[in-house]
Parts: C-alpha cells; sequence; structure tokens
C-alpha cells in the first residue's frame, strides 16, 4: 500500500512536514479510521526522508489521537473526532486576520441555521437550560465582567439541542478556536451587555418557536461581533500618527 499523493518533504523539521500531510490525508478522507498505513521503511521510501522522521512523526500522530501503534500489527488509523484534527490548529489561525474572517463566515453558514432548528427541536429542559446560562451571564456583567464562559456555553447549548452530534462537535471546535478573539471583543466596553441582549433575543425566538426568527437574531449577532473584532484588528494594525512637537529654545 501506498499513500495517496504525498510530497518530497523539503524542510529542516522533517517530521512536522510528515505530520501535516498525514493530517490532511485523514481530514480529506483519503485515509479513513481502519485503515493501516505503510511500513516505516515504505513511508521514508515515499517521503524521501529518514526512517528516524518517519518514526517521529509516527510518536507525533499518536500523541495526537490520530494513530494507533500496535506492536507486531503495524500503525492504524483511529477513528477521529472533529476536535482532534481542528484543535491542533487554534494558535495558528487565532493569529492569522483572514483566518479568523473564515472563521466567522463559517460560523454564519452553520450557527444561524442552528438556531432555526434550535426553534423546532429544543425541549423545554433544554430551553430552561439556555435561560439559566443567560440569567448567570447577566449576573457576571452586571459585576463588571466579560461573561465569556457563559457566552459559549449558551452558543454550545443551541448546538446541543438540535440533537445532531456532528452539529455539537463542530460548533464546539469552532469556539475552541475563536476563544481568544471572542475574549477581545468582550472586553471592548458596552460589548458583554449588548452580547447578551443579542442572546435574549436569539432565545426568545426559540422559546416562540419562530424558526426564521431565531436565524435572523443569529444572524444578526454573529454579524456585529465579527465588525467590532475586525475593527479592534484595525486599529490595533494602524500607524499612530505622531504630532507636532515645538523646538525649544535654551
Amino acid at each position: 500500500m501506498e499513500l495517496p499523493e504525498v510530497a518530497p518533504i523539503k524542510s529542516t523539521r522533517i517530521y512536522e512536514e510528515i505530520v501535516r500531510q498525514v493530517k490532511a490525508l485523514i481530514g480529506e478522507g483519503q485515509l479513513k479510521s481502519g485503515d493501516q498505513l505503510p511500513p516505516e521503511r515504505d513511508l521514508a521510501h515515499q517521503f524521501r526522508v529518514s526512517r528516524t522522521s518517519v518514526r517521529e512523526a509516527l510518536r507525533t500522530l499518536e500523541s495526537l489521537g490520530l494513530i494507533e501503534i500496535r506492536p507486531g500489527e503495524g500503525t492504524f488509523v483511529r477513528e477521529v473526532s472533529v476536535e482532534s484534527l481542528v484543535e491542533p490548529l487554534a494558535r495558528v489561525l487565532v493569529s492569522q486576520h483572514k483566518a479568523v474572517g473564515e472563521l466567522f463566515e463559517a460560523r454564519r453558514l452553520l450557527e444561524p441555521n442552528i438556531a432555526g432548528l434550535a426553534a423546532r427541536r429544543a425541549t423545554q429542559d433544554e430551553i430552561r437550560e439556555m435561560e439559566e446560562i443567560l440569567a448567570q451571564q447577566a449576573k457576571e456583567v452586571a459585576a463588571g465582567n466579560t461573561g465569556l464562559a457563559q457566552d459559549a456555553a449558551f452558543h454550545a447549548s443551541i448546538a446541543a439541542s438540535v440533537q445532531n452530534r456532528a452539529i455539537t462537535r463542530i460548533v464546539n471546535a469552532l469556539m475552541d478556536l475563536l476563544t481568544q478573539s471572542r475574549e477581545e471583543s468582550l472586553q471592548t466596553p458596552g460589548r458583554p451587555t449588548r452580547s447578551h441582549q443579542d442572546h435574549r433575543r436569539i432565545l426568545e425566538s426559540i422559546r416562540r418557536r419562530d424558526e426564521g426568527g431565531a436565524h435572523r437574531a443569529m444572524l444578526e449577532h454573529l454579524n456585529a461581533v465579527e465588525a467590532l473584532l475586525l475593527s479592534r484588528e484595525g486599529e490595533a494594525t494602524r500607524p499612530v500618527r505622531s504630532g507636532k512637537t515645538k523646538k525649544h529654545t535654551r
């Protein structure tokens, strides 16, 4: 067996490039759960690297939970969760302006539709749980805190209420990726209060079983957060203009 379409390695940290390519093959579905990887010597030949680099890459992939090394049997792809593929990229993604915009685009495609589904599927117990989360968020905001934990819990509870495990895991992964940027946006004066008000509107639509209203309220919330975040990033990168100073004579 050979891996499909791997590229020769041209990196000073060779094993990291092997890890990247194997992760990509798993993420694209070209390597599936239960598939057996080629032996070390064959991998070294395909990647055109030493067996030492292959061995280090396999250890890394195993520590990430992507593969299982079975002594005497071989190396196999494990059942992979969305989180195990996405979370290791978080530190890289949140540091890139374009990547944050792409993540918000993903949220706009997913979360308004999820909110609409929640309006149809959420149980009364789940709606009460959302209410309790927002009550706690109100207390945090009134105390001068950001309410970040409750913000994340509210979005997670909406995703959980649609009774679709894949959706729940995807939304949780997106929330984790955006933790730093969401925390920054909630530090803007007035933003925690606005966020809580947005959440209230979303919940009221879900409570009324208003699918369209829940969709609109979530979309407006996400647009407001993204606009605030990107404006803050623009201000941070904008060069500071220095004023003219008068020359003093002795």
